[in-house]
């Protein structure tokens, strides 16, 4: 992909799968050879307001990594195009710094970019895994975790497309 990437993962590492984005990632880091310049990662956690923030300094394409309840079999993954999914939050959503899915975050920064003129990314990508256990403990359950090295290959296929390359879709339901 041309133009600056950011691939981040998202995610609370202390409610078991929750914490997939950032499990993703870190692998992610471990094999810095294979990111193409002009990529970035970061482990954004729980702090969706800081990505929020940080986009405004201009990214092209974002490739947001995270555990994703779509009602599939646990350890599924999903790539799902989000840009088409902006505009805005949904009525009554509130703004919680700690508990920011990753559409409130992208709603979040369609507000900044209008209040600040500043562009969102033209390609949004979701990397998602479905949870198998959402409560409280560290850990991937087995699900999750074997999900992870094909989300490290997704990401790398996605970071490694010209913007005229569109993913084939193979992971989404």
């Amino acid at each position: 992909m041309s133009g600056r990437t950011l691939v981040a993962g998202i995610g609370n590492v202390f409610l078991g799968d929750d914490g997939f984005g950032v499990e993703a990632v870190r692998r992610l880091v471990e094999a810095p050879a294979d990111l193409p310049e002009g990529v970035e990662t970061a482990d954004v956690g729980v702090r969706g307001v800081h990505l929020a923030y940080r986009l405004l300094d201009g990214y092209d394409t974002l490739v947001l990594v995270d555990a994703t309840a779509r009602g599939g079999e646990p350890g599924t993954l999903y790539l799902i195009d989000a840009a088409a999914a902006t505009g805005g939050a949904p009525p009554g959503t509130v703004l919680d710094a700690h508990r920011m899915t990753p559409d409130t975050v992208l709603a979040l920064l369609d507000t900044l970019c209008a209040g600040t003129g500043a562009a969102p990314p033209r390609r949004i990508w979701v990397v998602g895994c479905e949870p198998a256990c959402l409560d409280e403990g560290i850990g991937l359950s087995p699900q999750a975790a074997a999900a992870v090295p094909e989300a490290v290959r997704t990401v790398l296929d996605l970071v490694h497309r010209t913007p005229e390359q569109t993913p084939d879709g193979d992971l989404v339901p």
